[in-house]
């Protein structure tokens, strides 16, 4: 049995991975800003031997050390920190209210950053694990979406170079990458002025479902893998970018055109 810290734990993905090694016997906290969700969820498992909800921010830096506080008075070891709470926005750059930018990249670098730095000293006693979900936005430009390309890019270059300094403590780290997920996280999407956004998303390819993507990244963990890059298109895309960047930006531009507005 491993304990398992999941950030972002009350929907979506989060709570999908959460269902996923529930089911496998492991025992879990659940972190999330929502209280009234993860409320939810802890009455749907209703086990709380084996879990434990912790309602937080991981933009405040107290928020973050009183959950780890908290999972180590409760179950006195961390075996796995997720990285997955995360926020987006659709809008572009040059019209979005720099508030917007700040709130993108505290929530989706500085949070699981500073989480897993105060995580540590846990993971290096179980020489844990720990999985950062990226997104393939972060490998390449797509409209209206600078911050969340910049955060996510921000977010595989720190645990990159993290995952070769903790190399002597044989912790491991997996980054997966999804593309389009059906989860939540763009129904709260920030708009230029910091509110909801009104108009629907673009995409290119298909949706997949959030379990999907759970079972994958533990069957991926299981084998130690170091990346997961899930989508044959968005690996498509990010190769193209590279090789034929004005090709690419010539489809872009084509499939993302509402974004542009």
């Amino acid at each position: 049995m491993r304990v398992i810290l999941i950030t972002g734990a009350a929907s979506g993905l989060g709570w999908a991975m959460a269902q996923h090694w529930f089911a496998a016997g492991h025992s879990l906290v659940l972190a999330d800003i929502d209280e009234s969700g993860l409320k939810n969820r802890a009455a749907e498992l209703n086990n709380p031997g084996r879990v434990l909800t912790v309602t937080c921010d991981i933009t405040r830096a107290a928020d973050i050390h009183f959950l780890i506080d908290e999972t180590h008075a409760r179950f006195g070891q961390l075996d796995l920190l997720v990285n997955n709470a995360g926020i987006t926005h659709r809008s572009p750059a040059h019209q979005t209210d720099p508030a917007v930018f700040r709130k993108v990249m505290a929530v989706d670098w500085q949070g699981p950053v500073e989480l897993t730095l105060a995580a540590l000293p846990m993971l290096r006693e179980s020489t844990g694990q720990i999985i950062c979900i990226g997104s393939m936005a972060g490998w390449m430009p797509v409209p209206g979406r600078a911050a969340y390309c910049a955060a996510k890019a921000a977010l595989t270059q720190f645990f990159e170079v993290l995952r070769l300094e903790l190399e002597a403590d044989d912790i491991h780290i997996l980054m997966a990458y999804p593309s389009f997920l059906d989860t939540p996280i763009e129904n709260h999407a920030l708009g230029k002025d910091g509110n909801i956004a009104k108009h629907p998303r673009s995409m290119v390819g298909g949706m997949r479902s959030a379990q999907w993507m759970a079972e994958l990244i533990d069957t991926s963990l299981q084998q130690r893998k170091r990346w997961i890059l899930p989508e044959p298109v968005s690996r498509f895309g990010a190769l193209l970018w590279r090789i034929a960047p004005a090709l690419y930006l010539r489809q872009v531009r084509k499939r993302f055109a509402g974004e542009l507005r």
